[in-house]
């Protein structure tokens, strides 16, 4: 998953739990005039804006719903960026299953490259071995 795949879902995933818990905030977040990319857009602008290179979750978090709150907003262009979330991913159980078998399936390759290549050193020590020289004649 991209970085900012993930920082997308990890601020709607904080702005659905808020729009449970607040029933005022519930209303604007389902304004049909806002939706997430835009939300994410004007984050990066803000982040962009200010210059600085790292931010809390609270001064994030404070952006994505006061770009919720507020009717009137700039949102900015889209800006393509790498975005670093520190935030542990929950991966649900077929996706863990899919990942232990690509790091199998990874380490069954490795295995079997050094083999290869073990057996091609020795084969290329033997060859050398055999040849002669001129001058032994």
């Amino acid at each position: 998953m991209k970085g900012t795949d993930h920082f997308k879902r990890t601020i709607q995933m904080h702005l659905e739990q808020r729009a449970a818990e607040d029933a005022l905030f519930a209303k604007k977040y389902r304004n049909p005039a806002k939706n997430i990319d835009d939300c994410v857009t004007y984050i990066l602008n803000y982040v962009q804006k200010s210059g600085c290179n790292g931010f809390t979750d609270g001064e994030i978090y404070g952006q994505a719903v006061h770009y919720y709150d507020e009717n009137e907003i700039e949102v900015g262009k889209p800006i393509q960026c790498r975005i670093a979330v520190n935030h542990v991913v929950e991966l649900t159980a077929e996706e863990k299953a899919e990942a232990r078998q690509k790091a199998i399936r990874q380490y069954q390759e490795e295995e079997v490259r050094k083999l290869q290549n073990r057996n091609k050193a020795k084969t290329a020590k033997q060859t050398t071995q055999v040849q002669q020289s001129l001058f032994d004649f």
